[in-house]
């Protein structure tokens, strides 16, 4: 499950996908705890937009905001209202330079930073909705969508979110896609893609804010052709 996300001031999203609408500077976060603003993009008439939502998914009839789900189970898309017409008409993506995630020891839980094998910026696949205030004035909000993770991963959490590649994040957001393909997308991440680092523990208090939280404090485990045969 994703608990936290590592949001890089570098990381450079009009270089990994073209033609992005801004309405929103991206949100950079060494530590960023749901129930807190992300960026998130998201479909436009003009192409992707890039815009700031509240990470916990609250349609407008969710009465108690600790209740909104900040990850949605991609087995569960279609069997949760909550779920099932946002999947349908409302996916998007939230750019991200990694994922915390806590590995199970005996005496403590030791905390791992998942990024791309290369460090480079990972969009993670999600749903979102709106609710309006008043009749010029809304907000929105958005939850992740977890798969079981692979081989390599599994070790240290059961599940993540998942990663779609940049090119089909446009047929990801696209309202008109088929289902049957969006769904095709939820899958594992590939052996070679991902990567994950032991980091210090001060990222377990969400309110330690800084960039140190990122660093690594022993070597990233990476699938290697060994671990193949």
């Amino acid at each position: 499950m994703a608990g936290r996300l590592y949001i890089a001031p570098t990381l450079d999203l009009k270089r990994l996908l073209g033609g992005i609408e801004t309405l929103d500077e991206l949100l950079a976060s060494p530590n960023l705890a749901p129930r807190r603003p992300l960026s998130m993009l998201h479909h436009a008439a003009g192409g992707p937009r890039l815009s700031t939502a509240f990470w916990g998914l609250t349609p407008p009839w969710l009465k108690v905001l600790d209740h909104a789900p900040h990850c949605a189970r991609a087995e569960s898309l279609d069997s949760r209202a909550m779920f099932r017409e946002a999947f349908a008409a409302r996916r998007c993506l939230v750019p991200v330079s990694g994922v915390y995630v806590w590995k199970p020891q005996p005496r403590m839980k030791q905390p791992f930073l998942v990024t791309h094998h290369q460090r480079q910026p990972l969009l993670l696949a999600g749903l979102w909705c709106r609710y309006h205030t008043t009749l010029t004035e809304h907000h929105d909000s958005c939850a992740l969508i977890t798969v079981a993770s692979n081989a390599l991963l599994a070790p240290l959490s059961e599940r993540l979110p998942a990663v779609i590649a940049p090119p089909q994040a446009r047929r990801w957001l696209d309202p008109a896609t088929p289902l049957t393909e969006a769904r095709a997308l939820l899958t594992p991440a590939d052996l070679e893609l991902l990567g994950a680092f032991p980091v210090s523990r001060r990222v377990n208090d969400p309110s330690h804010q800084d960039w140190a939280c990122a660093h690594p404090t022993g070597p990233m485990h990476r699938w290697t052709t060994a671990q193949e045969t």
